[in-house]
């Protein structure tokens, strides 16, 4: 079974870091995001990228309704 793309996801869906960034675990995935992870946690400590949810102890991840307003608020600074 495939996995629904960032585009197919409701707003309201949760996406994890490794769905996001590059990753070396993830070598043919399309990233959302042209970004390391290194980079993806600094501009979330430094406010630049919207702050994660905790879900479980060991579970984090971005609403895709959060991402999708940060992606347009860049393109339109461009």
């Amino acid at each position: 079974m495939q996995q629904p793309t960032f585009d197919n996801l409701p707003d309201t869906a949760f996406i994890r870091e490794a769905q996001l960034v590059r990753s070396p675990r993830r070598p043919g995935a399309t990233p959302v995001l042209p970004i390391s992870a290194p980079t993806l946690w600094r501009r979330v400590r430094d406010g630049s990228f919207p702050k994660p949810v905790k879900l479980s102890e060991r579970v984090t991840a971005w609403r895709v309704g959060d991402v999708r307003a940060w992606l347009k608020n860049c393109a339109g600074a461009q």
